[in-house]
């Protein structure tokens, strides 16, 4: 009788087990160092902020500190390929907005499979938009601008904040619904293209109402229209897209947090806890408040939430992006 094949079995079922209980045990103390929060962006845009304003009651929670980490390029998708390939240990977590869930779309060789690389946590936040113009355009409300664009359609301009920002999906839908393919004008973020809206460069622009909403209220710019289903509460009086015809035109910032696949669920877990703790934090939901961003619901703050929004969100902007010919090699 050959004794030495259920030998080895054993010894290997031995072996996993303790590398099992190794992996159990290392999670359960989880943090052990800092964990860092990697934003896709630059320093100082919505979601940086968003990023600075959880980590310092993450912190608290944790017992370890939350380092922000900026990874700008690609529109994201080099953040999200660092954190996709990372150890399975939950010490990098990706700070993602909706760019997450068009880049399958955007990107013809993406290095990472958005569904199935990363360990869902949660959703944060979501910030609406608002569809603003150059003060000197001569349409100072929404049916004005349509018929200005209809005028003039080989003529308008508008901006974005370059490949994958919000801004450019945004542009992208209100293009789509309107049927008039206008001139896109990319720029290397949101600051610049808010310079040239300001200066009369160019004529559009849809973005976050984090980076338009004191230009509005400063009365520097023409507002035609939000971008949520709902008016918001701090534009009441200004109509919605929706509501001034483009039946349900809807674009909204939303983010999420991720970490690599593979991360052990007790890690995880605590992540999630962490996130949920910052959110509940009154000093967070003042300056949130103030940058008209609201907190996701507390049931897609779950990693159950979060995939159901990026599934669905696959589902809607792919054919949006594949009819534009947006397409990045």
């Amino acid at each position: 009788m050959n004794i030495m094949k259920p030998l080895k079995n054993l010894v290997s079922f031995v072996g996993l087990a303790i590398f099992s209980i190794s992996i159990t045990a290392h999670a359960d103390e989880y943090p052990t160092k800092p964990v860092t929060l990697v934003v896709p962006f630059a320093a100082g845009g919505p979601t940086d902020a968003v990023a600075r304003l959880l980590s310092i009651p993450m912190t608290k929670f944790l017992g370890q500190t939350v380092i922000v980490e900026n990874t700008a390029g690609a529109g994201g998708t080099i953040a999200a390929n660092r954190v996709a390939k990372s150890p399975k240990d939950g010490y990098l977590v990706l700070l993602h907005h909706i760019g997450i869930s068009t880049a399958p779309a955007l990107y013809s060789k993406l290095p990472y499979d958005t569904l199935n690389d990363f360990e869902y946590i949660g959703q944060v936040v979501n910030a609406p938009m608002t569809l603003i113009g150059r003060k000197n355009l001569p349409a100072t409300n929404y049916k004005d601008l349509l018929a200005y664009i209809q005028k003039n359609r080989d003529k308008v301009t508008l901006a974005n904040a370059g490949p994958g920002a919000v801004s450019q999906l945004c542009g992208m839908l209100f293009t789509s619904q309107l049927g008039i393919p206008l001139t896109q004008v990319p720029y290397k973020g949101t600051g610049p293209a808010i310079t040239d809206i300001l200066g009369g460069q160019v004529d559009l622009l849809c973005d976050q109402t984090t980076n338009t909403l004191s230009h509005i209220k400063a009365d520097k710019v023409n507002l035609y229209g939000t971008t949520t289903l709902k008016r918001l509460s701090s534009l009441p009086n200004v109509p919605t897209l929706n509501e001034q015809g483009l039946k349900g035109f809807q674009v909204v910032a939303w983010h999420g947090m991720y970490t690599s696949k593979g991360t052990p669920t007790l890690v995880t877990d605590k992540l999630n806890a962490a996130l949920k703790f910052a959110l509940a934090d009154s000093e967070v939901k003042a300056r949130l408040a103030e940058l008209n961003v609201e907190i996701a619901a507390p049931e897609d703050v779950t990693p159950a939430g979060l995939k159901r929004q990026v599934e669905s969100e696959i589902k809607k902007w792919a054919p949006i992006i594949k009819a534009s010919g947006s397409y990045i090699d």
